[in-house]
């Protein structure tokens, strides 16, 4: 791989579900030596610090479960810009918080993409398929939400405007196995790339991955990864709220991620959901900052095999 200029952006986003303590992620992944992990393999690192939310006002939404829908929408606008400038002079990592950071992250990687005149690709690794709405949403957790407001479904009148919708054709989602009725009916008429457990189980994961890749390489894309810690099964990834059993396993998660780096298609890269208040010393931080330089070229055979005496 190349070498890049990798942009740590913290992003404490904590409002997109009830359950308390994503805003310890960013700081996880400090502790973790996710800029240690990336100088390591020869990139430059930059670390913008934590971002905040902008302060908006909104109307009530007419969704009585949405919870905290003005500093969801705060975080968006926030994140929206921080993706568009950070974009401009390498690649940025955004450190979350839970998975309504999206919003924006993808929002704002979607523009910049489009103003470099390329299309705009995003690869999904998460338990849920997110293309909720805040009407649509039973629980009305945002985290569930984030790729149904940059798809341009209805619904999201109190956010900022899409500067350039997703189409949904580009983004492909890996390692679904919780996806609730409102959305099934959406995704099972639509044409995102659908890559469940079961097709996992079946055809293995590195097939389904390479043909997206392939046609993202092909039309000269531009490829956002938005990793959800509950991609990864639970047993090896205990640190996050929405556990699902029968997720990726540490082997799957690094070959997904090796051949994103042989690709070198990823021009930005989300890591969310990370709740270290839950985390087993630091098992999961240490896991998804592993991943991570897995992603930016780091091989196993780059590393030494501890001694067995």
């Amino acid at each position: 791989m190349t070498q890049k200029h990798c942009i740590l952006v913290g992003a404490p986003v904590d409002c997109g579900k009830r359950r308390r303590g994503c805003l310890m992620g960013p700081d996880a992944y400090r502790t973790a030596g996710l800029q240690e992990a990336l100088e390591n393999l020869g990139h430059s690192v930059e670390d913008v610090g934590n971002l905040a939310p902008q302060k908006v006002e909104v109307a009530a939404p007419k969704n009585p479960q949405v919870y905290a829908l003005a500093e969801n929408v705060g975080w968006t606008q926030t994140l929206m810009a921080a993706a568009q400038d950070t974009a401009k002079r390498g690649v940025p990592i955004f450190m979350g918080g839970d998975h309504a950071l999206a919003a924006g992250t993808v929002a704002g990687m979607a523009a910049h993409a489009a103003d470099q005149g390329r299309p705009f690709f995003a690869l999904w690794l998460d338990a849920h398929s997110d293309i909720h709405t805040p009407d649509t949403t039973d629980s009305g957790n945002l985290h569930g939400t984030p790729v149904g407001y940059v798809t341009g479904r209805a619904g999201f009148d109190a956010y900022p405007p899409l500067p350039s919708q997703v189409e949904s054709r580009n983004i492909c989602m890996i390692g679904l196995r919780s996806v609730d009725p409102a959305e099934h009916s959406i995704l099972v008429d639509g044409d995102v790339t659908l890559v469940d457990m079961r097709r996992i189980d079946e055809e293995g994961i590195s097939a389904p991955l390479q043909s997206f890749l392939d046609r993202v390489a092909a039309e000269n894309g531009m490829l956002h990864v938005s990793l959800d810690v509950d991609f990864l099964d639970p047993s090896i990834a205990p640190a996050v709220g929405t556990t699902v059993p029968g997720g990726a396993t540490v082997r799957e998660g690094h070959l997904v991620m090796e051949m994103l780096s042989d690709s070198d298609l990823v021009t930005s890269l989300d890591l969310v959901e990370l709740n270290p208040f839950l985390d087993d010393r630091g098992k999961t931080a240490n896991l998804m900052v592993d991943l991570t330089a897995s992603l930016m070229g780091r091989r196993v055979f780059d590393r030494p095999t501890r001694s067995k005496s």
